[in-house]
C-alpha cells in the first residue's frame, strides 16, 4: 500500500508472485479530497491483517490494537528504510551511513535468490540466513547511534529503523511478504508521472472515475493484457454480453 505524497491518491496492490501463490495481481486505486488518515481507515474497514506500506502518519489508527475488527499489522518496507541511508552514502561525506547500506544490500541480495519461490521455502532460507544478518545489523545500529550526535542526520535515519524494528522484521517471520512495498510504488508512479495532466480532474467524481481507470489498465498490465486491447474489447461488447461496460 502507498500514497502519493503531492496528490491524494491511494494504492493497493496484491501480488502474489514472490512467493508463487495462487492468486492473480491485481492494482486498485483510490482517490481522496486529500491526504487524512480516515479514507484508508473507511477502505479497509473491513481488514485485518498483515499490511505492508510505506510509514504515512495516516495509517497509524490501522495499527491500533483496540481498532473495530482487529488491528492491521504493519510490516515496514526496507526500500524506505535503505533509502534515507542511500541519499547519505551518496554525498560521500556518511561513512555509517554507506556502510548500513551494504549491509542492508545483503538481505535484499537473499530476497533476489528466493524469488519466486514457495513461502513455506522463503521463510526457511530467511530464518537461516535473513534472521542473523537483521539481528547483528540491529545491534551494529544501536552501537553507531550511540557515537552520533542526535541531530545528524544519520542519525535520524537510524532512529527511523529501529522505531519501526518490528514491522521491519515481519518479513523474517512470513514467507509471503516481500521486503519492500515497491509494487504499489511502482503502480503509484504513473500518478506522479501524469501529475500535470490530472491536476484538474474536474470534479471529485472526476478523481474518483480517475482512478477507477487506473486501476483497470493497471490490473491488466499486471497480467500481461494489452490495456488498450482489453478496453476496446470491453467497450464494444454487444449488449446483452457479460462484458458488456456498464
Amino acid at each position: 500500500m502507498s500514497v502519493d505524497p503531492n496528490r491524494p491518491a491511494l494504492t493497493y496492490v496484491r501480488d502474489e508472485r514472490p512467493f508463487a501463490g495462487p492468486d492473480p495481481p491485481a492494482a486498485m486505486f483510490f482517490y481522496s479530497p486529500d491526504r487524512g488518515g480516515a479514507h484508508p481507515e473507511q477502505h479497509l474497514a473491513g481488514y485485518a491483517g498483515l499490511m505492508q506500506a510505506d510509514a504515512y502518519a495516516g495509517f497509524g489508527r490501522l495499527y491500533e490494537a483496540n481498532r473495530k475488527g482487529g488491528p492491521t499489522i504493519e510490516a515496514a518496507c526496507w526500500a524506505h528504510g535503505r533509502r534515507k541511508f542511500f541519499g547519505l552514502a551518496r554525498l560521500g561525506k556518511a561513512p555509517i551511513a554507506a556502510e548500513a547500506v551494504k549491509r542492508i544490500d545483503v538481505p535484499f541480495a537473499i530476497k533476489r535468490e528466493i524469488n519466486g519461490f514457495t513461502a513455506q521455502e522463503r521463510l526457511r532460507v530467511r530464518q537461516e540466513r535473513s534472521r542473523p544478518l537483521i539481528v547483528e545489523l540491529e545491534s551494529w545500529l544501536r552501537e553507531q547511534r550511540a557515537k552520533l550526535s542526535r541531530n545528524n542526520d544519520t542519525t535520524k535515519a537510524i532512529k527511523y529503523c529501529l522505531n519501526r524494528l518490528d514491522a521491519f522484521g515481519r518479513f523474517l517471520d512470513d514467507g509471503r511478504l516481500c521486503m519492500t512495498n515497491n509494487a504499489t510504488e511502482r503502480e503509484l508512479r504513473v500518478v506522479a508521472v501524469g501529475r500535470k495532466n490530472w491536476t484538474f480532474a474536474g470534479s471529485d467524481e472526476g478523481g474518483r472515475r480517475v482512478a477507477a481507470i487506473y486501476s483497470l489498465i493497471a490490473t491488466a498490465k499486471f497480467n500481461d493484457i494489452d490495456p488498450q486491447a482489453w478496453l476496446a474489447d470491453v467497450l464494444g461488447a454487444p449488449a446483452g454480453s457479460p462484458y458488456q461496460a456498464h
